[in-house]
């Protein structure tokens, strides 16, 4: 453990930090969940509505530097093709 008082409030800055990207990297999942099953019922227009709200989703996690910005563009640009083959 540190021991120096700005270590100790790095450390404290990073536990916080850890939190909030687990959360956005969990939403990112789900919304990206959402859109796999939509296109495994080759239910089309629920597909495209889960693809809009992934796809703010994954330009947010992008943004905010929880993922890389081409991480995020091969996501999106998967599962727009899997939507555009129903």
């Amino acid at each position: 453990m540190a021991n120096h008082k700005s270590a100790l409030k790095r450390h404290r800055q990073s536990l916080k930090a850890r939190e909030r990207n687990k959360a956005v990297r969990t939403r990112l999942k789900n919304a990206t969940k959402e859109v796999r099953i939509a296109v495994e019922q080759n239910d089309a227009e629920n597909a495209s509505k889960a693809l809009h709200k992934a796809s703010s989703v994954i330009d947010k996690a992008a943004q905010k530097n929880v993922i890389h910005r081409r991480t995020a563009a091969r996501k999106l640009s998967r599962l727009s093709k899997a939507v555009n083959n129903i």
